[in-house]
């Protein structure tokens, strides 16, 4: 009997919950329990993109998830592309409530740096967007984000995607360089949607990392 874990599905800028249905649906038939999350303005979510002042209201529906856990469930955490920031500041918010974080081709800051360095010249983003969203830059431009503490107590997985043009492999190696995760896996030939292009293979890796952590 499969060992059930629960999966928190964090999108990318300008995408929502919906890019993650099909490895929702691999995870689910494999016996685990999965929350893909529309954050603000994203999605199905409500909001107006000028309704979303900060990157605490486009969080929101991320944190309220996690504080919402029983005081005993801990999470497998996965964020994509820019998703990455999200998680980050969750594990910084929520260290007790993550087993593990994936950053799958996704921005992975550190202690060291404010986020924002990793994206403020990334203009490629502006040229992939499918709803208008916002970076929240200056937000994330606050040294203080992240701590050793919270932060840097969670177990990080990197998913390191090949093909992808958009977060090229050389940045997304030199991040993994910079903050050393304790895992990084590598799937041959995905693009940046690998959740759509490969399912299959993104599937078996969260699982792979599932029995482990």
């Amino acid at each position: 009997m499969v060992n059930s874990k629960h999966f928190v599905l964090v999108h990318g800028i300008c995408h929502g919950a919906w890019c993650w249905y099909k490895v929702a649906t691999l995870l689910k038939s494999a016996g685990h329990r999965v929350t893909a999350l529309d954050l603000g303005s994203s999605g199905v979510d409500p909001r107006r993109l000028d309704e979303v002042y900060s990157i605490s209201d486009s969080l929101q529906p991320l944190m309220d998830s996690i504080a919402s856990l029983p005081h005993d469930e801990r999470v497998i955490l996965v964020g994509h592309s820019y998703g990455g920031m999200g998680i980050s500041l969750a594990m910084e918010s929520f260290p007790d409530k993550i087993l593990v974080a994936v950053f799958v081709t996704a921005f992975m800051p550190n202690i060291i740096f404010p986020p924002a360095t990793l994206v403020q010249e990334d203009l490629e983003l502006a040229k992939m967007l499918v709803k208008p969203s916002k970076l929240f830059l200056q937000d994330l431009a606050m040294e203080s984000l992240l701590t050793e503490e919270k932060f840097g107590s969670v177990s990080r997985v990197y998913i390191v995607c090949d093909k992808d043009e958009l977060l090229k492999e050389d940045f997304q190696r030199w991040m993994i360089e910079k903050s050393p995760p304790k895992e990084v896996k590598s799937i041959a030939g995905a693009d940046h949607m690998i959740m759509l292009s490969k399912p299959n293979e993104l599937c078996l890796s969260l699982q792979q990392i599932a029995e482990k952590y």
